[in-house]
């Protein structure tokens, strides 16, 4: 079986590749769990001082598993969104280079980053009402920082999508490039040449700061909760299920 996350270390720079193309990267227990991982290991190595996420293939993730989702509880819930929190959690700087399309648990996937660099085929999709669930692992607080309250209701109550172009203009994306992955590394350039402990501590001071009082990840855990019984409601609901069906499908 080939393994669902790659890693490779290069130039102080961890690049992480979410590994399932003819899936387009759908995020499964055995891919969430290799994130966490990978990140993990990533934190662990000194030699490492940036990471960067990607897909495979021509999607970056084009979210959850729907037979896993459609089978989620609370605690399956939790088990998809962990990867992504993991990314969301590291403490190193991390950038999403959006190659492809970027689905649901996918775009939670990039918001999870600090910066996101979209390659001219990114395509950022919250894609939840559309299935006929509720916004998880903190989507609905994740797209307001990133976007503001105005294009973040767009995009979760309105159906709104962003190509490479809009991501740019709304700043949900750094900038677009061909190679997002090349743009990427040049930007990680910048915390690779630094010292580790300054790039760690400076991040930590920006979660402190975001919010004086309170830190950003713990905003995040809260959002995770306040999202994740309104989500699993909507998962049993019979609407869900006839969507899901269709979804498959196709």
């Amino acid at each position: 079986m080939t393994e669902l996350v790659l890693t490779s270390v290069h130039d102080h720079v961890a690049l992480i590749t979410v590994n399932d193309p003819d899936r387009r990267n759908a995020v499964t227990a055995e891919m969430s769990a290799g994130l966490r991982a990978a990140v993990s290991a990533a934190e662990a190595d000194a030699g490492v001082h940036a990471v960067i996420v990607t897909g495979a293939g021509k999607a970056f993730c084009a979210g959850a598993d729907l037979t896993a989702l459609g089978a989620a509880t609370e605690d399956g819930l939790r088990v998809i969104y962990d990867g992504f929190l993991a990314v969301a959690q590291c403490t190193l700087p991390t950038i999403a280079a959006v190659n492809g399309a970027a689905v649901g648990a996918g775009l939670n996937l990039a918001l999870a980053a600090d910066v996101r660099i979209a390659g001219p085929h990114a395509l950022f999709d919250p894609r939840f009402q559309k299935l006929g669930i509720h916004p998880g692992g903190g989507a609905t607080w994740m797209l307001q920082r990133a976007v503001g309250p105005q294009v973040a209701r767009a995009a979760l109550l309105f159906g709104m999508r962003f190509d490479a172009e809009t991501a740019v203009r709304h700043g949900l994306a750094l900038e677009v490039a061909d190679d997002p992955v090349a743009a990427a590394r040049a930007l990680a350039a910048g915390p690779a040449s630094a010292p580790r402990d300054v790039v760690v501590a400076t991040k930590a001071s920006m979660r402190a700061t975001a919010n004086p009082g309170t830190v950003d990840l713990e905003q995040h855990g809260l959002a995770v909760d306040v999202e994740i019984v309104p989500q699993a409601r909507s998962i049993e609901s019979p609407e869900f299920a006839a969507r899901l069906a269709a979804a498959q499908r196709r």
